[in-house]
């Protein structure tokens, strides 16, 4: 009766494979970044040739390269993970990007709010320690445009503002469990 058994799942893990497999090859599976500068995302999928020279320049060493967990189209191609290490905002990655998916940027607050979008940092006042009455503003002195990207209020109440790049090193800071700050991707 087993060997019937294992021999009906063969077959049937056989018949839907194919079908979960194209799914996980084109759905995105986690929260993730591009680098300072990159494109936006179809441009940045279609210029970018997996030279990994961005992830070996990077001094933060935030830059990560995909596997088959985004999908094919994003395999092999660099991502940052703002829980696990933040980007510091070094501009490195557009210096050497040889196609130009990843954009030169000047390493100046002004160029790099007017050409770095990865992301967009929200605040969970229900999870922020300075929303329940505690100070904290580990958020606010992680931030590399303080007071820019983001300003504090009262007990260090964090309060983003639009020029935010959306880094990550706020997120990655935060000592909340979960995270009271993180980053929203900007895939457009």
């Amino acid at each position: 009766m087993e060997r019937r058994n294992f021999l009906m799942s063969m077959v049937a893990a056989a018949t839907l494979a194919p079908q979960e497999v194209r799914a996980a090859l084109h759905r995105p599976s986690i929260r993730y970044l591009r680098p300072p500068g990159s494109l936006a995302e179809e441009d940045f999928l279609a210029t970018c040739i997996n030279c990994g020279q961005c992830s070996e320049v990077c001094p933060n060493r935030c830059i990560n390269y995909f596997g088959f967990e985004n999908g094919l189209k994003s395999l092999d191609t660099p991502y940052i993970i703002p829980r696990e290490k933040g980007c510091i905002l070094c501009m490195k990655c557009g210096d050497v990007c040889p196609t130009g998916a990843i954009k030169k940027v000047e390493r100046t607050a002004e160029a790099i709010i007017e050409n770095v979008k990865m992301g967009h940092a929200r605040v969970d006042e229900q999870l922020c320690l300075s929303f329940q009455g505690k100070t904290c503003g580990v958020c606010y002195r992680a931030c590399p445009l303080q007071d820019v990207a983001i300003k504090v209020g009262r007990l260090e109440q964090p309060h983003v503002q639009e020029s935010c790049v959306g880094c990550g090193l706020c997120e990655r800071s935060c000592i909340q469990m979960p995270q009271a700050i993180r980053v929203i991707p900007d895939y457009g």
